[in-house]
């Protein structure tokens, strides 16, 4: 399509970015804070309505539906999973068919949806069983029917919190053109203001919303939840007008994919000794490839340099073989440069295990102990993970302003800690967080005997809920070192373009963390039920600290993995200049899903 454009337009507009319409964006009419306020408003509901939901849920499935506690544990454990894995799903849809504006359009409405559900199901009695009968610990279980359309709600939320995260930062970000030095300023303080949003909803969430569910009543604090997410989306919508669209850049998937393919296709034809004779960037046209950072050969995985084999049934004219047949030797070294991430990705794993239980099992353990500050006012259970939220924020500018500096000294590093060493702090953290759960349960099970409440389920214990306190402090400061550890890591060593995937592996630990901690718990549980239970449905009569010392040595043998592997590891930049390459810089991503 050929528009004009007249001489007072020049400067105006942008050359790789169009308004609604589909014309050149105007500068001045489009983008900047208010479309982005706009963006932002939407993530402040995400992240209220998904840690509203998570934080809360499992006294919900135990108290309300009448679940035990490791099933409960396993429910939501497998809602944030489901959540952050369909991230990948949603990035990939935004990246190759949607664009991200449609995408957050589509799955906000999508998680309204869910949220409205889940808000019905706790005002229609039927879908709910009956309440316990008093001074009986004889519950009916939530039917099928029941479980069916909670399970229906909860998974329609993740799928609206997949596909709404995955582009959320991402458009956002579009709103601003990195080529101009003022809204490159503005894009950085945009992604401040973002990380700033997510931490504000999350504290909300745990605060505001879950008082209002555990005092008003669950559909007061899911309805709330639901009627904000439909105001955003009218928001959202209303803002059309003045958003940036750019076009769609298709996903690295596909391209992994292809170099896979083309090497397993070629896997019986011989390697050439010489690897100027593989297929290279040199040799296409610049017009039928994206711009790529030129990458040197690298030894390491040479199965996948059968991608760039040259065969002799190849057309003459190399631009016009398929991807998945031909890939250039650049492609290639992007791929081993994702395979090297691997060990890294798989030893944080583990940390998002621990984390989960912060969620469950620590919830369950606050729902026995005494949660008053003063006479009148009760912390809701769910609460406590208020504490794991300021751990977080005020680690972040602690290490900030007191960590980095003197780590610049001592590793004469100006960054401080370099990014692996932020997530072996992180993982030790986790470590020793477990220990300290388990000791701290050891004290409220000795409390519960010594007071003759071992038979009693619903009784509360002497014993003030502040104990749980270093549990959540110890996984929170974890976490913000271990989140941005992991982040910066993935951004800076994943190849030029790949940001979307890279930070698509980064999002995979905290969902397979949160799936690994549902097999574990169903693992514990089935092989502990004909004894004495570890995680019995009365915590009273459990062994839950075996758990947690459990979860601790799991922590101490995966992080001595991980120091094995931050070893082995040599950073992009060091492998780079070794061979006399430059390491060429690219643009914040534009994938968030925390």
């Amino acid at each position: 399509m050929s528009l004009a454009i007249t001489n007072d337009d020049v400067g105006k507009t942008l050359d790789d970015a169009w308004d609604y319409k589909g014309h050149p964006a105007n500068r001045s009419k489009t983008g900047g804070w208010v479309s982005s306020a706009m963006i932002l408003g939407v993530e402040t509901c995400e992240r209220m309505i998904t840690l509203g939901i998570a934080f809360n849920l499992v006294t919900y499935l135990t108290g309300v539906m009448h679940l035990g506690n490791a099933t409960s544990a396993n429910t939501v454990t497998n809602f944030l999973g489901t959540s952050f894995m369909l991230c990948l799903l949603g990035g990939f849809i935004a990246d190759t068919f949607l664009g991200r504006y449609l995408t957050i359009a589509i799955f906000s409405t999508v998680q309204a949806l869910g949220v409205t559900i889940l808000t019905i199901s706790t005002i229609v009695p039927n879908l709910r069983p009956p309440s316990c009968p008093e001074n009986s610990s004889t519950c009916i279980q939530a039917n099928g029917t029941q479980l069916g359309v909670l399970h229906l709600a909860l998974y329609l939320t993740a799928l609206g919190t997949g596909g709404l995260k995955s582009s959320v930062s991402g458009f956002g970000s579009d709103q601003f053109d990195d080529k101009d030095k003022d809204e490159r300023s503005m894009m950085t303080t945009f992604f401040n203001w973002f990380y700033f949003i997510v931490s504000f909803g999350s504290l909300a969430a745990v605060t505001v919303l879950v008082y209002i569910e555990d005092n008003l009543g669950r559909q007061w604090g899911y309805g709330i939840c639901a009627c904000a997410i439909v105001v955003c989306v009218i928001v959202f919508l209303y803002g059309t007008k003045r958003y940036r669209f750019k076009k769609l850049v298709g996903s690295p998937l596909t391209e992994i994919a292809a170099v896979v393919v083309a090497a397993w296709r070629k896997r019986n034809v011989e390697l050439p000794t010489d690897s100027s004779q593989l297929f290279n960037i040199d040799e296409v046209a610049e017009t039928s490839f994206k711009k790529k950072q030129k990458l040197p050969h690298s030894k390491q995985f040479r199965f996948l340099d059968k991608a760039a084999i040259k065969t002799p049934e190849m057309s003459e004219d190399l631009s016009r073989v398929s991807k998945w047949n031909l890939a250039t030797l650049t492609d290639v070294e992007e791929v081993k440069m994702i395979v090297r991430m691997l060990p890294i990705w798989a030893t944080t794993i583990e940390f998002w295990t621990i984390h989960a239980q912060m969620t469950t099992f620590s919830v369950s353990q606050a729902t026995t102990m005494d949660r008053h500050i003063g006479s009148k006012f009760e912390i809701p259970p769910a609460s406590m993970t208020a504490f794991l939220v300021a751990s977080i924020l005020l680690t972040v500018p602690i290490y900030d302003r007191i960590v980095a500096p003197i780590a610049a000294k001592l590793f004469k590093n100006p960054q401080g800690l370099s990014p692996l060493q932020r997530v072996g702090v992180g993982l030790s953290l986790a470590t020793i967080a477990m220990v300290v759960a388990a000791v701290t349960e050891i004290r409220r099970l000795h409390m519960a005997e010594s007071y003759g409440l071992v038979n009693s389920p619903n009784a509360v214990l002497p014993m003030t809920v502040f104990w749980l306190i270093p549990q959540f402090i110890l996984t929170g400061a974890g976490e913000a070192m271990i989140y941005a550890g992991q982040l910066d890591f993935f951004l800076r060593e994943c190849p030029k373009g790949m940001k979307t995937m890279s930070t698509g592996l980064f999002l995979s630990t905290l969902s397979l963390g949160f799936f690994f901690s549902t097999v574990i718990v169903s693992l514990v549980n089935s092989a502990t039920a004909h004894s004495k239970p570890w995680l019995a449905d009365n915590l009273n009569q459990g062994k839950l600290y075996n758990f947690y010392w459990l979860l601790g040595i799991i922590s101490l043998v995966n992080l001595i993995l991980f120091l094995f592997c931050a070893n082995w590891y040599v950073y992009k930049e060091k492998w780079l200049a070794a061979q006399g390459f430059e390491v060429e810089l690219e643009e914040t991503p534009g994938i968030s899903c925390h």
